[in-house]
């Protein structure tokens, strides 16, 4: 069974859409460049409006210490994702389970990459794109991914209801990533579209 993550989530009534129709996991982002960032108080009211067994993911991107820690301190988070530059030292350091984004290109060593953070709970591969630490949109190579990674693979980058069920069936992740491919704009997420996709994961796996 493959599991689902939806990012980017910036409003109550996205938040339980995607519980209702079965992600395991939303992820919010605070990363204040992010067209989809929120504040802790917003987050504190997206998390406080949802069911039980849905997995609430932080995400930060080469932030400092103090600010991770304000956030837990004010938001009920169940794991960490960091997307920046953040050696292990630095993702282990806090009370929460982690998972370590990787952007993907051409010599990229995974192997090495899951090595180093071998104290993650996944690695979450993304699109390697220029100045842009995530949330692009865009698809990468997946026969770059080794076939037998140690860690969780958490498949990021540009999945959408028209590849999903292909991108499934060719790396069999652990999980799947999606945040702008049920978009109806940046930050703002689509009823019909989030409910096609988590089918259409399902789908896969009948």
């Amino acid at each position: 069974m493959t599991r689902i993550k939806v990012c980017g989530i910036t409003r109550v009534e996205d938040a339980l859409v995607a519980a209702r129709c079965g992600a395991d996991a939303l992820g919010l982002v605070f990363y204040k460049q992010s067209p989809r960032y929120v504040t802790t108080i917003q987050a504190k009211q997206l998390v406080d409006a949802l069911p039980p067994f849905v997995t609430v993911v932080g995400l930060f991107v080469n932030s400092e210490v103090e600010f991770v820690r304000e956030v837990m301190a004010n938001v009920p988070l169940d794991m960490l994702q960091f997307h920046g530059d953040e050696p292990p030292e630095f993702c282990g350091q806090f009370a929460l389970p982690y998972l370590k984004a990787i952007r993907v290109k051409a010599g990229v060593d995974l192997l090495q990459c899951a090595s180093d953070y071998y104290s993650a709970k996944g690695l979450l591969l993304d699109a390697h794109v220029d100045g842009i630490p995530g949330g692009t949109g865009t698809a990468f190579d997946w026969t770059l991914i080794p076939s037998e990674l140690p860690l969780p693979l958490i498949l990021s980058g540009g999945l959408d209801l028209g590849n999903v069920y292909s991108a499934i069936k060719q790396v069999k992740p652990y999980a799947v990533d999606v945040s702008s491919g049920v978009e109806a704009s940046k930050g703002i997420k689509d009823a019909a579209m989030i409910a096609a996709f988590i089918n259409e994961v399902n789908r896969v796996d009948v």
